[in-house]
């Protein structure tokens, strides 16, 4: 993303401003909405560019193997732009390595697809360890957090023992799985003909 002269120096104020804050004249607040417009818009260009190359990837790669070219240039500008090459991007070069450009793209997606599993598993482990953001999950019944936990006073231990008013007593057996049926016979010749 680049700023235009204008842009960078009411950037440049907007940090200032920031850092030591002071009360800001109506010109200073009508520039700061302009640069965040522009800046929304430029992210949101990004992205539509991002998703329009993404989308012709897949038709290129789809296309394979009459669209080796186009397909393989694409797949490079998209790798510039930070893309994640995907299990069909590696499917598709390890079926066209027999050229060098298509084996020299198959060894940097390797790496890029390694780099990205193992990120993607350090940011679970770290994100077990301090959760973000994200709603906290709770633990169903009789988990482990159920083996942790001290058993209620008032939880019956056997089923057999009589439960407090209120409480929904443990189902049996024959409650939850009703008996089978038994397959009715099947009809008589002698019937059948008579």
């Amino acid at each position: 993303m680049a700023f235009s002269a204008d842009e960078l120096r009411v950037l440049r104020r907007a940090l200032a401003i920031a850092l030591h804050p002071t009360p800001l004249s109506d010109e200073d607040v009508q520039d700061c909405l302009r640069l965040a417009g522009s800046v929304d818009e430029a992210v949101g260009e990004a992205g539509r560019l991002r998703a329009f190359l993404l989308a012709d990837l897949a038709r290129y790669r789809n296309a394979l193997p009459g669209s080796v070219t186009g397909y393989l240039e694409l797949l490079q500008d998209a790798l510039a732009a930070g893309y994640d090459p995907r299990p069909d991007d590696l499917a598709a070069l390890r079926a066209l390595r027999g050229g060098p450009l298509a084996a020299a793209l198959l060894e940097r997606c390797q790496v890029l697809a390694e780099r990205s599993v193992r990120a993607r598993l350090v940011g679970r482990s770290a994100g077990a360890a301090a959760p973000g953001p994200r709603s906290r999950l709770l633990a169903l019944p009789g988990g482990r957090a159920a083996a942790r936990q001290p058993e209620r006073p008032g939880t019956p231990a056997a089923p057999g023992k009589p439960h407090k008013p209120g409480e929904r007593p443990m189902p049996k057996p024959s409650e939850v799985f009703p008996p089978r049926r038994r397959p009715a016979p099947p009809p008589s010749e002698e019937r059948a003909a008579g």
